[in-house]
């Protein structure tokens, strides 16, 4: 089963990190990437620009409407994501304990399944 675990960044809480503490978070992606990669459930990873460099379309009246940024007044934001093959939901949530950003209260991960796949083959 794929699952997408979902990287929930607050930059309040990040800033309110200190250097040693965002350090941790940063040095751990790259142990949790080696686990993933060497058990085979890794499909891949990306992490996402502030969203002070996003655009949002929607439908308005009709026809497409284009603001800045996600949502007008949200604390959190998708700071990026794993895809990963595993064998159940169980195991998803395991691995997603194992990203560093969980040691840390107001950061998260969501773990949710993949119902569809296209394009690239995974």
């Amino acid at each position: 089963m794929k699952f997408l675990l979902i990287m929930h960044m607050n930059p309040e809480i990040w800033d309110s990190l200190t250097e040693d503490e965002r350090n941790e978070v940063m040095s751990g992606h790259g142990d949790f990437m080696k686990t993933i990669q060497e058990s085979g459930e890794m499909i891949s990873t990306h992490a996402l620009a502030d969203p002070s460099n996003s655009a949002s379309v929607r439908g308005t009246g009709g026809a497409p409407a284009v603001t800045d940024g996600p949502y007008v007044e949200a604390k959190e934001y998708m700071g990026g994501y794993y895809l990963v093959d595993c064998e159940s939901r169980e195991r998803a949530i395991e691995l997603a304990k194992l990203i560093p950003d969980t040691r840390f209260a107001g950061l998260g991960i969501e773990v949710r399944p993949v119902m569809f796949s296209a394009g690239q083959d995974m």
